[in-house]
């Protein structure tokens, strides 16, 4: 059921949430369940802050299916203030305004319509930091 599923995936796709390890202060973006041999108790949640720069990116010419309408369009590594490396698509920005190593932060933006069920899904994309 896919309405399960985009529910139980609210926290990564609205709030940004990943984990902090305990012990060692390592953070993972998206929340896992414990390794084998892991307590539960070792990862607390938490909030990442969104705001991050531009690692990688590249621009998606040749989409795949259910992804044509939207051509072209930006997708990036962006790495995160708190550690973690997020790949995401990137939006309100032209391909001439992308640039390694600049500033961005997340929105939540519309992602896709599961059709039959009428679950319109929603989740984080990245754009430039508008200054």
């Amino acid at each position: 059921m896919e309405v399960a599923r985009h529910w139980r995936q609210r926290g990564t796709r609205y709030r940004l949430e990943g984990q902090r390890n305990t012990r060692t202060g390592a953070i993972r973006f998206p929340a896992q369940p414990p390794a084998l041999g892991e307590e539960p108790s070792e990862w607390e949640s938490i909030r990442l802050s969104g705001r991050g720069t531009l690692y990688s990116f590249s621009v998606i010419r040749q989409a795949p299916d259910g992804f044509e309408g939207l051509v072209p369009y930006p997708v990036a590594l962006v790495q995160l203030e708190e550690g973690p490396l997020v790949t995401a698509q990137l939006t309100d920005c032209a391909e001439a305004d992308l640039s390694i190593g600049i500033a961005v932060e997340m929105v939540t933006r519309h992602l896709l319509d599961t059709g039959e069920d009428n679950v319109l899904v929603y989740g984080y994309k990245f754009r430039p930091c508008l200054m």
